[in-house]
């Protein structure tokens, strides 16, 4: 007998929870059904909210928003962690962009003391970070600025926009709300998407660190796809990460015990994939 419609969503709900993704023809063939059948499946899951449809299948949505204060306590050790692999990437004099998001909070904490960047942010909190930990000496810091959204917690409006047309970027290292191999990069609202594929399209190399919990789903707005990333900073413990793998993708693991120890453990020789033209 062919399950209940509420059977089938229950067991497909239960398979994104445990798989991270399912596929449309798989489903079809365990339940018996055509793949329109499970399309409209797939849908009505969509429309509560419960997965994210994607080409041939679902992934799971992106962690519920959470408000920015909020996830300034969250995960502290983990994304200090990622940090230290992320300013790996980092050369003296380059010009970076570190988006709103506490991950990229703590990349700017991370960042040497000794390293001369010039540094942009759209997010006062990182602009008030590194005023706090730099020298003098080797930081520049620019602001861009505009209306601030409290719940991304940094400028991503028409001035924001203005702000970075003159402004080319040796390295953006984005924020993301969800990261999968079929979506790339996703974020939760529609303006902060359209601000990450602008800043996105000025910067030669691109950069996301993304804990555990984004990698494999999907939030509502695509901002770049993974081929459009330079490198990609994951957990010691991160899983499935061959999905991940593109040509031109660095992926750089934080060490295991890092996060613990709080020593820097990463490798100095990584450099920025070579691209036969820039973005």
């Amino acid at each position: 007998m062919k399950p209940l419609i509420q059977e089938r969503l229950s067991v497909i709900s239960a398979r994104l929870a445990e798989h991270g993704r399912v596929l449309s023809s798989e489903l079809a063939a365990e339940f018996h059904v055509s793949e329109d059948t499970i399309r409209r499946d797939l849908r009505e899951l969509a429309a509560a909210g419960l997965c994210k449809r994607v080409y041939g299948g679902a992934l799971p949505t992106a962690t519920p928003k959470v408000h920015f204060n909020t996830r300034l306590t969250d995960n502290r050790d983990v994304k200090a962690a990622l940090a230290r692999a992320a300013i790996a990437t980092l050369r003296p004099n380059m010009t970076v962009f570190l988006d709103s998001g506490t991950t990229n909070l703590a990349i700017a904490f991370a960042l040497p003391k000794d390293l001369p960047l010039t540094v942009v942010t759209n997010a006062p909190t990182i602009a008030a970070a590194i005023i706090q930990t730099a020298q003098v000496n080797t930081t520049e810091l620019i602001t861009i600025g505009g209306n601030i959204p409290i719940a991304i917690g940094g400028a991503v409006g028409s001035r924001a926009l203005r702000d970075i047309e003159a402004i080319t970027f040796d390295i953006a290292c984005l924020g993301a709300c969800g990261i999968a191999p079929d979506t790339g990069i996703t974020a939760d609202y529609l303006e902060d998407a359209h601000f990450k594929q602008a800043v996105a399209a000025r910067s030669r190399a691109v950069l996301v660190a993304a804990t555990n919990d984004k990698l494999g789903t999907a939030a509502a707005h695509a901002v770049v796809p993974l081929d459009q990333c330079d490198f990609l900073c994951v957990e010691h413990d991160a899983q499935a990460l061959g999905l991940y793998e593109r040509p031109d993708l660095t992926i750089l693991r934080a060490p295991d015990g890092l996060e613990r120890s709080g020593q820097t453990k990463f490798d100095e020789s990584i450099t920025r994939p070579e691209r036969s033209e820039d973005r």
